[in-house]
């Protein structure tokens, strides 16, 4: 099985977890190979970057291992990521941030976001490039109150990470992407059905988190709501139950965990951090929760391995 949705901490925020526990972690949980996003602290930007990443993987586990190289809205970096991708066989995709989320590697603007699909187009990269949809416009950080927990999927709402899939779709086919797009950790049923409406068009896949099908927002009224915090944050019952449906529908094409840890005490007071730690409930999620609403062992490969395999190709082999 692949989690192709980890953040290994390693760099300044390694007392948050490392390239070698969730390693660990994934072996434990059945995963045999995870991909690694790039913003962390420094980000991964460059080759350079890259090739002291690679430093940290364990050397029995170099083939258990892939990342993510980050997106910026500036041409020469997105030429040097495209550049790691053919360097690099761990270097599995170009990762973009359509909007803020922890750390600050983020393109918000579209200006900025149309650039990247164009810069991409333009050198015929024909990789895959995962992005983080919340579009800033549709943000009101006025309504998260950290004593209400709750307040966060609500100062995040759902039409925030529509309108941001909706702009990707349109930037990609509008410069010519020949790629593909990855919508990453998708979370309400209107955005799976925009991404499915332009697989008809576009080379697309998208993923969804164990913490997304199994939780609704109201597990933010607990008094450890705040340790449910993430983005995109967690949404109603009735967009939750959708999911689960699109789920058994075939419409989500792969389970990734966006496994995010931090210390507790940045959960539970300033700076509240985003994140959760999804890879530790991989193994229950795969093999008991999912038969529970109708997911066959068919689908299940798929969702862990099948539909990955398809997406990134030759990368994989």
């Amino acid at each position: 099985m692949i989690d192709p949705h980890v953040h290994c901490r390693d760099g300044k925020q390694s007392y948050k977890e490392t390239i070698s526990h969730v390693l660990e972690l994934a072996e434990n949980q059945g995963v045999e190979k995870i991909f690694d996003m790039p913003n962390t602290d420094p980000p991964i930007l460059t080759r350079a970057d890259v090739n002291e990443r690679l430093k940290l993987v364990p050397k029995n586990k170099w083939e258990n291992y892939c990342l993510y190289v980050g997106a910026s809205a500036d041409e020469k970096q997105l030429e040097e990521a495209v550049i790691s991708c053919d360097v690099y066989a761990e270097v599995i995709g170009i990762k973009m941030f359509a909007g803020q989320s922890v750390g600050d590697l983020a393109i918000t603007s579209e200006t900025g976001q149309r650039r990247v699909y164009k810069k991409l187009a333009e050198v015929g990269y024909k990789g895959v490039i995962a992005v983080h949809c919340e579009k800033e416009e549709f943000i009101n950080k006025d309504a998260w109150e950290p004593h209400k927990p709750i307040t966060h999927s609500q100062a995040r709402p759902k039409m925030a990470e529509i309108e941001s899939v909706r702009d990707q779709i349109s930037f990609a086919k509008e410069a010519g992407f020949q790629g593909t797009l990855h919508i990453c950790h998708i979370s309400c049923p209107d955005s799976v059905k925009l991404v499915d409406e332009a697989r008809k068009d576009m080379k697309i896949t998208c993923g969804a988190t164990p913490h997304h099908i199994l939780w609704d927002m109201e597990m933010q009224r607990r008094p450890d709501g705040l340790l449910y915090k993430m983005n995109p944050p967690l949404r109603d019952w009735d967009d939750v139950s959708s999911m689960r449906q699109m789920l058994r529908d075939g419409k989500i094409d792969w389970i990734e965990t966006d496994h995010a840890p931090h210390a507790v005490g940045e959960k539970l007071f300033l700076p509240y951090l985003s994140g959760y730690p999804s890879l530790y409930l991989y193994k229950s999620f795969i093999n008991e929760f999912l038969p529970t609403i109708g997911i066959d062992n068919k689908q299940i490969e798929g969702l862990t391995n099948g539909n990955i395999l398809k997406a990134f190709g030759d990368k994989l082999q």
